[in-house]
C-alpha cells in the first residue's frame, strides 16, 4: 500500500480553515469541495488513458483520453458525499457508485447498510471518498468489497489520516494495489477514535448532527 501526503500551500491553507472549530457548515462544505479537487489532481496522476488521433485547426496530431472501462468514484455515505462534487469535477466522465457504512461508536467496528455499485469491477480503477482515515475499519471493509468485485486498482482520498488507520489498512490489505491520498497525516487517535488534532466529525461539520 502506498500513502501520498499532498504537500502544497493551498492544501495546507484550506485544511487549516477546515480544522478551525469556528468554521460554519456552509464554509466547511465549500472548502472540503475545493480541497478534494486538489487531492484529486494528485490521485489521478496514474489514471489510465489511451492515445487518440485528432485534427486541430492547424494540423493532424495525437492526444490522450481516459480509457475504458471508465473509472468508478465511490463516496462512503454520508460524509463522503461532501467530497463527490470535487472529485467528479476533475473526472466528469467517471461513473459513481455508493457505499453506506456505519461505525459502532462503542466497538468502532464498521458495517455496510447500503450498496449501489456494479457487480463486476474487473479492470476498473476505483476512487473511494472517505474524509477521515481514523481507525481504518470503514475504509478496509469498503476496499475489500471493491476488490471482491474485481477492482484491481483502488485509490482512497481522505482529508485526514491517522497513523493507526494507515497501519490497519497496511495489515488488512497487505499486498493489495491500494493508494491513499490525503492532505495530512496527523498525530494519533484519541480514546474515542477521533483523529488528533483532526477537525472533528466530518459528517457533522458538513451537514449538522441530524
Amino acid at each position: 500500500m502506498r500513502i501520498h501526503v499532498v504537500d502544497h500551500p493551498l492544501v495546507a491553507h484550506k485544511l487549516t480553515t477546515l480544522r478551525d472549530e469556528r468554521t460554519d457548515s456552509p464554509t466547511f462544505r465549500r472548502l472540503a469541495d475545493e480541497l478534494v479537487t486538489l487531492l484529486a489532481y494528485e490521485a489521478t496522476r496514474e489514471v489510465r488513458t489511451e492515445r487518440v488521433d485528432l485534427r486541430t485547426p492547424v494540423t493532424e496530431t495525437t492526444g490522450v483520453r481516459l480509457s475504458h472501462p471508465r473509472p468508478l468514484v465511490v463516496p462512503i455515505i454520508r460524509a463522503g458525499l461532501g467530497m463527490l462534487d470535487g472529485m467528479v469535477r476533475l473526472l466528469p466522465t467517471a461513473e459513481v457508485g455508493f457505499l453506506g457504512m456505519i461505525r459502532d461508536e462503542r466497538t468502532l467496528k464498521s458495517s455496510t447498510y447500503a450498496n449501489r455499485m456494479p457487480e463486476d469491477l474487473s479492470g476498473r480503477q476505483v476512487y473511494v471518498l472517505d474524509p477521515m482515515l481514523a481507525t481504518g475499519g470503514t475504509l478496509a471493509v469498503a476496499i475489500r468489497e471493491l476488490m471482491h468485485r474485481g477492482a484491481d486498482d483502488v485509490t482512497a482520498l481522505c482529508l485526514l489520516a491517522a497513523p493507526e488507520g494507515v497501519a490497519h489498512l497496511e495489515e488488512e490489505l497487505a499486498g493489495a494495489p491500494v493508494t491513499v491520498v490525503t492532505a495530512a497525516l496527523d498525530e494519533r487517535l484519541n480514546e474515542e477514535g477521533f483523529i488528533v488534532p483532526g477537525l472533528g466529525d466530518a459528517g457533522d461539520r458538513m451537514y449538522g448532527t441530524a
